[in-house]
């Protein structure tokens, strides 16, 4: 089976900033390389201040880069062209207070040259979609913030984009409102659009995205489908063992094993074929019984936690 195109290449994607009074050069972002292919949720992910929303703004042409290229849609970046096959959601939306959402998803539409006639249908459409259609005629000022960042979504959405680019969506959000967001996101796959979002909520990348980009001070660390980074370093393996001596607990212990009490057995972790083998030796010799040996599949906070921190 073929393989969808690709929608979104960064080729060596790099950002210099200096800082005032000393000069001091500092690398945001160091030669970032991934690609995103169409109708995937592609989740860019990192602790804060790894680079994301910097990368995030050099593919929207907010700043430029200081080395490295990138393309949307097969067009270069920074580009009109490019943008406005785009919808983008900043990490945290403005929306002017004295408007109402239909006002604003309006001006959004007129921005994105949308003709007045056809906004007239596709604001409430887009609202509606969102789920802030029976607050369209409610100032903003009145509006919580997760339905601002809904009504900032529809902004994203009126121009009728072929691609979703959102930083950081599900932040300062409660549960309900990261699930509604969740629900959009998976909503808008379904209707052909390639989404790109950033974040640092790893249940939601793990939950979500077919794949992902890790970055750590402003480097990719980790990048590939979701398949495939659940199956690096994915050589732990659990072993459970019944009637085992103190004799034998203290050994494994000095080894660097730390096994726990399952009542009537101990089970304990090992990384790598040696180890297991290793482990078992000591028991079987000990006069142990080895109930099992269950390789431990990675999680995605397994990695971060291990690669990224």
């Amino acid at each position: 089976m073929s393989q969808s195109p690709v929608v979104l290449s960064v080729v060596e994607l790099s950002k210099t900033f200096k800082k005032p009074f000393s000069g001091k050069e500092v690398h945001a972002v160091r030669k970032v390389s991934f690609e995103v292919r169409r109708g995937e949720i592609f989740g860019f992910l990192g602790p804060n201040g790894a680079g994301k929303t910097t990368t995030i703004k050099m593919l929207t042409g907010l700043i430029h880069p200081t080395g490295g290229k990138a393309s949307l849609l097969g067009l270069p970046v920074p580009s009109p062209e490019a943008m406005g096959r785009v919808g983008f959601l900043p990490e945290n939306p403005y929306v002017y207070p004295y408007l109402t959402p239909r006002e604003f998803v309006t001006l959004a539409g007129r921005l994105n040259d949308v003709p007045g006639k056809v906004l007239a249908t596709r604001v409430p459409e887009v609202l509606d979609r969102v789920g802030v259609l029976y607050a369209i005629d409610r100032p903003v000022r009145a509006l919580s913030k997760g339905m601002l960042q809904r009504v900032g979504f529809a902004a994203a959405l009126v121009h009728d984009p072929e691609m979703l680019l959102l930083d950081e969506p599900m932040s300062g959000l409660d549960p309900v409102g990261r699930k509604e967001v969740r629900d959009l996101i998976v909503d808008e796959q379904r209707n052909g659009r390639t989404v790109i979002f950033s974040s640092h909520i790893l249940s939601d990348v793990e939950m979500l995205c077919d794949r992902v980009t890790i970055l750590k001070k402003g480097e990719v660390i980790v990048s590939g489908t979701m398949s495939e980074l659940v199956g690096q370093g994915g050589h732990v393996s659990e072993v459970t063992l019944g009637d085992a001596s103190d004799a034998l607990l203290d050994a494994l212990k000095e080894q660097g094993f730390s096994p726990r009490s399952l009542g009537k057995s101990w089970a304990l972790e090992a990384d790598g074929d040696e180890k297991v083998r290793g482990v078992l030796k000591a028991a079987l010799d000990a006069g142990a019984r080895v109930e099992s040996v269950v390789p431990k599949r990675e999680t995605l906070e397994d990695i971060f936690v291990r690669r990224a921190l």
